[in-house]
């Protein structure tokens, strides 16, 4: 008896929102009106702003042109390479600006945290980092907010840089003070071969030049979420399938050495796969992303895992943003597609998809 061959199962629902035709984004986040905005960071595609928000059924740049027009790498005025955008629970939106286009090395200016107020689509705060906080290295690639910590709220920031030291940048917004924090810890760092084998699509992912030499991926912290009631920040290196947490009283407590921040660290264990998403939601479940399986899975307070969704389509779901409308958006951008890690050959097939699923729609149970 012939017939087709099984397949795997399709776990969730995916409804898809936009579809991406041009450069590749990674970060979204949404409003609590049911704003969508998206961010595309300058990794070599054309990039015509590298912030914008998607209005009927097409993404523009946001809050202007003008500002998506940068006049170099440490423009502090306007928006030079954005990893990440985040509203927080004031309903402001926040840009995470690298300052490093095609990962070159940052000067003053170029990384900053902007914030923009939504009811006017102006700028109302930017946060430059002096050079002891973001590195020539650094490379900030997500962020989350408190707002409940000190005069207006705190702000906390992973570098994830590959070629230099890895950490967490805790800022206080009201003075636009920085700081680094778990500067070089073990848990901020990547894993390598032999200690860890990535495979995406049956392929092991590392970056792999056109003479077919490979090299390991070594971005670090990366994926970042804070709890419900704000008293442990967790991270994910990208290279890693573990995950941490530390205090957040410890990380703003200046008078605290890094040793004494760093007592205070708790490996969360194996997540399952490798993936740089993380968030979390009111009711306490902390989101992953899981590039190898094309999933998202999530723990609940009680320390189980679920699967949200899996599905052949989620390739390398990236950022997570759970939205008031009751739906988890996340963006799937083929990252692990790209020329340095194919032998010089992009296999990226276009378009890029940012979806939603409904986060309490049932999910299942791991065992």
């Amino acid at each position: 008896m012939t017939g087709q061959p099984a397949t795997g199962e399709t776990l969730g629902a995916l409804e898809v929102v936009h579809l991406f035709d041009d450069a590749m984004p990674t970060g979204v986040t949404v409003s609590h009106g049911g704003r969508v905005f998206v961010c595309y960071p300058e990794w070599g595609d054309d990039v015509g702003f590298t912030v914008g928000e998607i209005r009927g059924g097409k993404a523009v740049a946001y809050p202007s042109q003008e500002l998506n027009d940068n006049r170099s790498d440490d423009d502090a005025e306007r928006l030079v390479s954005v990893q990440s955008v985040v509203v927080d629970p004031a309903d402001r939106l926040w840009v995470l600006d690298t300052g490093s286009p095609m990962f070159r090395p940052t000067s003053p200016g170029g990384p900053k945290l902007v914030c923009v107020d939504l009811t006017t689509d102006t700028v109302v705060q930017t946060i430059t980092f002096p050079a002891d906080v973001a590195l020539e290295t650094t490379y900030l690639n997500d962020v989350r907010f408190d707002l409940r910590r000190g005069e207006a709220g705190a702000a906390f920031i992973t570098d994830s840089a590959d070629q230099g030291p890895n950490g967490i940048i805790v800022v206080d917004l009201a003075t636009g003070e920085s700081w680094r924090r778990l500067h070089e810890h073990p848990g901020t760092t990547a894993l390598t071969p032999p200690d860890l084998r990535m495979v995406v699509e049956g392929q092991d992912f590392c970056e792999r030049s056109e003479d077919g030499s490979t090299s390991p991926v070594t971005m670090g912290a990366d994926g970042i979420a804070i709890a419900a009631d704000g008293s442990r920040l967790y991270w994910c290196p990208l290279a890693s399938r573990r995950w941490f947490s530390v205090a957040v009283d410890a990380l703003l407590d200046r008078s605290l050495d890094d040793d004494a921040v760093a007592a205070t660290v708790l490996d969360e264990g194996d997540k399952g796969s490798v993936g740089d998403g993380m968030e979390t939601d009111d009711a306490g479940r902390l989101y992953v992303t899981d590039g190898e399986h094309d999933a998202i899975h999530r723990r609940l307070p009680d320390g189980t895992w679920e699967t949200v969704v899996h599905d052949p389509r989620l390739l390398w779901p990236d950022t997570m943003s759970v939205a008031a409308d009751g739906y988890l958006y996340v963006t799937a951008n083929q990252l692990y597609r790209q020329a340095r890690y194919r032998g010089g050959e992009d296999q990226r097939r276009r378009p890029y998809v940012l979806f939603r699923t409904p986060i309490d729609a049932g999910p299942v149970r791991l065992r």
